[in-house]
This record gives C-alpha cells, structure tokens and sequence, in this order.
C-alpha cells in the first residue's frame, strides 16, 4: 500500500490530526512501555495444546496469556525468532522483540492512542518492499471472551496463511465464527446470517493498521475480524506518523461513538488491546506481538487510563 495508491487516506489522515491529536501535550500523558514478541507460528491451538505448550493446562484452567509471560516477553520472544521448531524460515539476524512506549488520551469526543518504538536493527526482510514498518492495533470491549484471555492470539491460528496448516487466504479470524475448533484449526464457516448476528452483537474484534515509512505520511486501514479480516470501505480512524533518531512515533485517533463496525468507547468499560509491528520490510506472520492490555476512559483500572487531553 503507498500513498500514490491511497491518497484519500493520507489527506484523511493529515486532516484527522491538524484538528485534534496535534493539539495535545503528550509530555503531560503518562505512558508505559511494553515490550513486543516475536511469536513465531505460535497459533491459538498451540497455547491449548500441552505438547506444544507447557502452560496449556493453566490456560485451560482459566490463566490468561499475561499471568505466565509477563515481565518474560523479551526472552520468549529471543527464543521463538530462533527455535526451528516453531519458526522454519527464520530470518537471520532479526531481532527477538521490539520496545514501545503507550499513551492514550480523549477530548470527549475522540479517543488518542500514541504509540512510540525504536525497531533497532532489523534486517531487510524484502517480503513488502513498498512499506517498511506497519503499526496495528486490535481491541475487544468485553464481547470476545478469547480476546480478553489471549488478545491477539484468539485471531491467530493454526491454518491461517504462512502458518504450520495454512491455506492461501485464510486471514485472521475468530473461533465464534465457526462450527467447531479443533487441532488443525478452524471448522465450517458459520452461515451468513449467523455471523451477522455476532456482529450485531458486538461479537468481534476492531482492528487498525497504519503503514509507514520514513519522509512519508502514513496511510491507515481499519476493519473488524470475526470470520475473517474485513477491511472497512471507508476508515473511521485515522493516523500521523513520524520517523525520527531512530524511532517511530504513531498517533491514531477515532471517535469514542462510531458506526456498527466500531466499537463504543467510553466511561465504566474496560478494553482489552493489542498492539502488532512489522518491521524490516515483513508481512504476514513475521511480525512482533503483545501480550493483551487493558485500557479505560477517566477511571478503571486498565493498564492505561484515557484521560481528558491537557
């Protein structure tokens, strides 16, 4: 994708920010870092699968991702970029994970999200050669049990495309989407008005992409998974993005009320988010990942709290 390509998207984007995001004093939002993992082709069945996964009992008892790999994620992430059996391509040279800093902020009618990140010395990957870094972020309001236990992973499975089962053009998805799980991945496809039913019900995740890079405006993409990844005609977010010494600074911003393929965002709820770079020119799977986070509006107690702008 490049801004030649999608130039609405850009003036969206550059529109979007001379308004609002551009007016905050970030220095005066608290941040946290968190650090992003390699995951390798460590599919949703595989947390679940003992074999494959020696804290699956826990998971199964009830143990969310974060409760073991907190606090571990920069050593699991050196050990699957180089363990061969769960990373087959590996690319040499390429980092373990990937530091970001977060922020988060409202002005009552928009919601901010700033994400900051060095990606340190990543090799030339030359999967996507147009767009040299990608920022996504993906997140639930409660309504995905899966996505609240493991974030990003309930999206990630064994038969998507580059995975150990996968099919050419088998996106994202989640496991309420179909009939039956199982080892090998997803079952049938639930029928059409079944899945517009869980969707109406607020039955799937919300997703955010902006691709980057350097002396360039970003270009931004949004869209909601359930069966698969759908890309939204029209993006309701938008997002800015600078390259400078060496590091990233992404901010995204999109209205707290949206339309049917967004989710509400506002006081009293707690959002479970996680966080998915490219970087180095990959795509697909080869990317770096967070455990899941949690965020609210004013007051909560999520991870980050998206306070009233200064």
């Amino acid at each position: 994708m490049t801004s030649a390509r999608f130039p609405f998207l850009v003036a969206l984007a550059l529109t979007g920010f001379a308004n609002s995001a551009h007016a905050i004093d970030w220095s005066k939002v608290q941040g946290k870092d968190i650090t992003l993992l390699y995951p390798a082709q460590m599919s949703w069945e595989l947390v679940l699968t003992q074999a494959e996964h020696s804290g699956a009992s826990k998971f199964r008892e009830g143990k969310n991702c974060r409760g073991c790999h907190e606090g571990n994620e920069d050593s699991s992430g050196d050990l699957m970029v180089g363990d061969k059996t769960i990373e087959p391509t590996p690319i040499a040279g390429k980092p373990g994970f990937v530091k970001a800093n977060v922020k988060f902020a409202h002005d009552d009618q928009n919601l901010f999200m700033r994400v900051e990140f060095a990606p340190g010395k990543q090799p030339d990957a030359k999967m996507d050669p147009k767009i040299e870094s990608r920022v996504a972020v993906m997140l639930d309001d409660g309504k995905v049990m899966e996505f609240s236990r493991g974030g990003c992973w309930a999206a990630c499975h064994i038969d998507n495309e580059k995975m150990p089962k996968g099919t050419d053009g088998v996106s994202m998805y989640l496991p309420k989407s179909r009939n039956g799980m199982t080892r090998e991945g997803g079952g049938v496809v639930k029928p059409a008005d079944e899945l517009a039913k869980i969707q109406a019900e607020g039955g799937y995740a919300e997703y955010w992409e902006a691709s980057l890079n350097p002396g360039m405006p970003a270009t931004v993409i949004d869209g909601i998974v359930l069966d698969k990844r759908k890309e939204n005609a029209a993006p309701a977010v938008t997002a800015n993005a600078t390259f400078d010494n060496g590091k990233w600074t992404v901010e995204f911003s999109r209205k707290l009320s949206a339309d049917a393929n967004h989710k509400d965002i506002g006081p009293g709820k707690l959002y479970t988010f996680g966080i998915a770079i490219h970087a180095g020119h990959t795509n697909k799977r080869f990317h770096y990942v967070s455990l899941e986070k949690t965020f609210t509006v004013d007051t909560g107690n999520g991870d980050f709290i998206a306070k009233k702008a200064p």
